[in-house]
């Protein structure tokens, strides 16, 4: 695999001097990024050093102080939904599906903002071609689906959205090793179709490997940056987190 380079080199997103607070305690210090359109962008780091934070903040999950800017608009105090509908679809770790419901409504939930309705069956299409695993479970509950199927059903409803920026948040968690191998293919042709995509992963060798840029994070600041394959090759990121 090799890192995405995209097409659109202009800037879709801009965090600048980010920082949250839980109850007291700051996660996140000054954090300063950017993500340009076409590219896949991966942020690692250890757990706890504030990756999710970033990607719950960006979405409107998090109140955060600093500055994001979406393809030109502020997102401060933006509400989740709106935020949705400016264009950023977000796959938290866990998955987040619905278990009651079935494939087929978790995937209609997410058109529940577009307006263009003529162009979600095309999005069907495409989400079942991507996943053909969902399309044979399409009138089967979310709760009874593999973990693998759970986290296709994730990606496929961000999909259904039609997000310009997706936030992948530990896509890979808890999937066996072939599963691994087909989910990093995939980031990888939803990138190429056009959707940037902002990824957290805890796979440090398989999410920088596809990256076009990435950042470290350390205790919720950014020690390194580069591009997917230079950060790979950094001999304190194989020390930390690729057990070299």
């Amino acid at each position: 695999m090799s890192g995405s380079t995209g097409q659109d080199t202009s800037l879709l997103l801009e965090v600048h001097d980010l920082e949250v607070r839980y109850d007291g305690i700051q996660a996140l210090h000054g954090v300063s990024f950017t993500v340009n359109k076409g590219e896949i962008v991966t942020l690692i780091g250890a757990n706890g050093a504030g990756k999710s934070s970033i990607l719950r903040a960006i979405s409107g999950l998090t109140p955060f102080t600093g500055t994001i800017v979406f393809d030109g608009q502020n997102l401060q105090q933006v509400p989740a939904h709106l935020i949705v509908g400016r264009g950023i679809a977000h796959v938290p770790e866990g998955r987040g599906i619905f278990g009651n419901l079935t494939v087929q409504e978790n995937l209609q939930l997410a058109t529940w903002q577009r307006k263009d309705k003529g162009e979600i069956a095309a999005d069907y299409d495409r989400v079942f071609t991507t996943f053909p695993r969902l399309k044979e479970r399409r009138q089967q509950q979310g709760g009874t689906l593999s973990g693998g199927e759970q986290q296709m059903l994730a990606v496929g409803r961000a999909l259904m959205s039609r997000g310009r920026l997706l936030l992948m948040d530990e896509p890979s968690m808890g999937l066996a090793p072939r599963l691994v191998q087909d989910i990093f293919r995939i980031i990888q042709n939803i990138n190429r179709s056009g959707t940037t995509i902002l990824l957290v992963e805890q796979n440090a060798n398989m999410a920088l490997s596809i990256a076009s840029r990435a950042y470290v994070l350390e205790t919720g600041t950014i020690v390194l940056a580069g591009t997917g394959l230079d950060v790979l090759g950094n001999p304190r990121v194989k020390e930390a987190y690729l057990g070299a």
